[in-house]
């Protein structure tokens, strides 16, 4: 069967190099991809926000399969569209991903279905979000409703801080994801990711991880798309894990299914780590960035398999396997990001053989003549697998020390918290 993946960052190039691996799959497109994905794909120059024109090149290259990486052509109806017109997809309708194009949307189905998560309050004007504020001082945390790119969530730890935020939205910094707000208890833990994939009615649980949003060492700086991740996280014990799919993940299933939006994907569940358990921070309604570049290479099972079964609406009797020893990537990435940044920087040295436990998933790249150029914000994930944190962290670091980018950087300390965890 011929695939085409939609998108162009590192969750794309690690979606299609594992699917490369399966036996069901002949010719594998990447649209638009970039200079990693034309290695192991063919790139083919697709705008995902013209959906006729995907549709058009699914007709005329009779694909299979369509896999829909990002978000925002989720949450713009693409995946309902290409329904419309009798082509198989891997991704939610437009009206299931409203669990990430909407927070309100999703803290409705919280209350609806009894699900944990942070109290709330919900606004479409300025004035009645500041009384809200008057009556829940800092810290706080304020989120444009819709999707502002990674940017439209603010943890405020003063009250200043917390009533600028609302009026950034209002003043629509955001955009229209900005005209609703919502308002949230400020939760402590630790963060943690679960994935699962359903086909609408059941579900299977992926795997963990743990990110690193932050732009610098020690969790400082500006908040980024992700520098960074490993999987498993130690920190989602057995029981937590089963706690998290009991009261999170399988009242998400059921609920969107009995409001007549059944959602066919990956639920991104973020969660926090309280001292009562596991609550939902957010949903997101794709597979995670960096985290598919640490669960792509711990999956042990045909992804094929999975993709086909939660686009039929059937995953049957699919078993996941996954390789035992931990993956962790390191993100690298142009320097200024998240701010600006120079574009066009030539990177050496990704020709070489870095060994069977170390793969470099491309996300901001492009190709001329040979000479692999920085296009992008986050630029490469240079992904390792090890028998613990520590080990897959020191490859993961050697192959970085052998890379040739003067135009980027990268955070060093990238699973520190797993690693002290292994240190006692």
């Amino acid at each position: 069967m011929d695939v085409l993946v939609i998108g162009s960052g590192g969750r794309e190039h690690a979606l299609a190099w594992k699917l490369r691996q399966s036996p069901q799959v002949g010719r594998l497109f990447v649209g638009p991809g970039n200079a990693g994905t034309a290695k192991t794909a063919t790139n083919v120059a697709l705008d995902a926000g013209d959906h006729q024109a995907v549709i058009d090149f699914c007709k005329a290259e009779k694909i299979g399969l369509v896999v829909i990486g990002p978000e925002v052509p989720l949450v713009a109806g693409l995946a309902d569209d290409l329904r419309d017109a009798s082509i198989l997809v891997f991704g939610p309708s437009k009206a299931a991903a409203q669990l990430e194009g909407s927070k309100a949307f999703t803290k409705a189905l919280c209350d609806e279905m009894n699900i944990p998560t942070a109290a709330y309050g919900r606004f479409a004007d300025l004035g009645a979000a500041l009384a809200y504020l008057e009556t829940h001082p800092a810290p706080i945390v304020i989120k444009a409703d819709g999707l502002a790119a990674g940017k439209g969530v603010t943890v405020a730890m003063t009250d200043n801080e917390a009533e600028e935020a609302v009026r950034a939205c209002f003043d629509g910094e955001f955009g229209a994801a900005g005209a609703e707000v919502v308002i949230e208890e400020f939760l402590t833990g630790e963060e943690a990711s679960l994935f699962a994939i359903s086909d609408g009615k059941s579900y299977r649980l992926l795997a963990t991880a743990q990110d690193h949003k932050r732009a610098h060492d020690g969790d400082v700086g500006p908040n980024t798309g992700g520098m960074g991740a490993y999987s498993p996280a130690p920190v989602m014990t057995d029981e937590l894990l089963a706690q998290a799919e009991r009261e999170i993940i399988a009242p998400t299933v059921a609920g969107m299914a009995a409001r007549g939006t059944p959602f066919q994907g990956v639920l991104y569940a973020g969660l926090m780590l309280t001292d009562k358990g596991p609550k939902l921070i957010e949903y997101n309604a794709r597979f995670g960035d960096p985290e598919t570049q640490v669960l792509m290479p711990r999956l042990k099972s045909n992804l094929m398999d999975l993709l086909l079964g939660s686009a039929k609406g059937d995953l049957g009797n699919a078993e996941l396997e996954w390789h035992p020893e931990v993956a962790l990537t390191v993100v690298m990435a142009s320097n200024g990001y998240p701010g600006s940044y120079k574009k066009g920087t030539p990177i050496s040295g990704l020709h070489q053989d870095f060994g069977p436990d170390v793969t470099i998933f491309h996300a901001g790249t492009s190709s001329d003549n040979g000479q692999v150029l920085a296009t992008g914000g986050r630029v490469l994930n240079v992904t390792a697998m090890g028998s613990s944190v520590s080990d897959a962290q020191r490859r993961a670091y050697a192959a970085i020390d052998r890379i040739d980018w003067p135009g980027g950087f990268c955070r060093r300390d990238i699973g520190y918290r797993a690693i002290n965890r292994e240190q006692g």
